[in-house]
């Protein structure tokens, strides 16, 4: 990892990290004895017997991540909230071993020719899927027909719907794509399409088309886990599709707040210095 990579991340996670209420006791978390939240406790479950993803969430940083948070961090910023995902999502791959077709190499070498320059967050812009929930906490909101994410760092929300209906079939693209979900035992399989081809995958740089599918599956593990597979298919900038697997961690006793990117921006100006 590189300083480089991370300028158009830290950009946005700079203001969104601070944003959270201070300490609002959730009384629907099982407690321990020093009315401590109890995270080992058993997931808890919907009306319709589901388990229920609700709350705050945000990624588990790897061993390497919270190596750098500490006081040698070479990026600058707080990265409890970042999965190494984030910076690169082939971070489990050399770079030759990278499934990139030759449309991606090109746009990815302009990319990192300028890090960050043109990075969508860096013009105050979407972080996507799933480059959103890989950066910073982002709640859920689960009932029985929708399950709503909100996203603190600039995003719209995304919606996965549950109700049954089918993906579209021409959709309009847009930045989060449009989302269905169906329970397989505990699990919450969601379907993902109609992306543009504005966002990137990561802060590296790696690209997405319109032709690109997003395959997750959610399982609350516990009371403070979420373990999370992410399948991302973009037939158009890779040769063939590719899983991550990480963990979301439970936020508890907090909320989000809102990040509006724009506002006394001072960032744009020192990106070509």
């Amino acid at each position: 990892m590189t300083a480089k990579l991370t300028i158009g991340l830290l950009l946005v996670v700079s203001a969104s990290l601070s944003g959270q209420w201070l300490r609002h006791l959730d009384p629907s978390l099982p407690r321990t004895k020093d009315d401590s939240p109890d995270l080992s406790a058993p997931a808890p479950r919907s009306a319709d017997g589901h388990p229920d993803l609700s709350g705050v969430w945000a990624a588990q940083p790897s061993e390497e991540m919270k190596r750098a948070s500490g006081e040698s961090n070479p990026f600058g910023a707080d990265l409890q909230f970042i999965s190494k995902y984030a910076l690169n999502i082939f971070a489990d791959l050399k770079p030759e071993e990278e499934p990139l077709r030759p449309e991606a190499a090109v746009l990815l070498r302009e990319r990192r020719a300028h890090p960050g320059a043109e990075m969508p967050t860096t013009h105050c812009l979407p972080g996507g899927v799933p480059f959103s929930t890989l950066i910073a906490p982002f709640k859920i909101i689960q009932t029985p027909r929708v399950v709503a994410l909100l996203l603190e760092d600039n995003n719209p929300p995304r919606q996965i719907h549950t109700d049954g209906r089918a993906l579209p079939v021409d959709p309009w693209p847009a930045w989060m794509g449009y989302s269905t979900g169906v329970w397989n035992g505990d699990t919450l399989t969601a379907q993902t399409v109609g992306f543009n081809q504005r966002s990137w995958l990561d802060a590296a740089g790696h690209p997405r088309s319109e032709s690109m599918r997003i395959v997750e599956r959610w399982t609350r593990r516990d009371v403070g886990h979420m373990d999370v597979e992410i399948t991302i298919d973009d037939p158009k900038m890779y040769t063939r599709a590719f899983t991550i697997r990480h963990t979301a961690r439970l936020l508890p006793d907090t909320d989000i707040l809102e990040a509006v990117c724009a506002e006394n921006e001072r960032d744009l100006i020192h990106l070509n210095r």
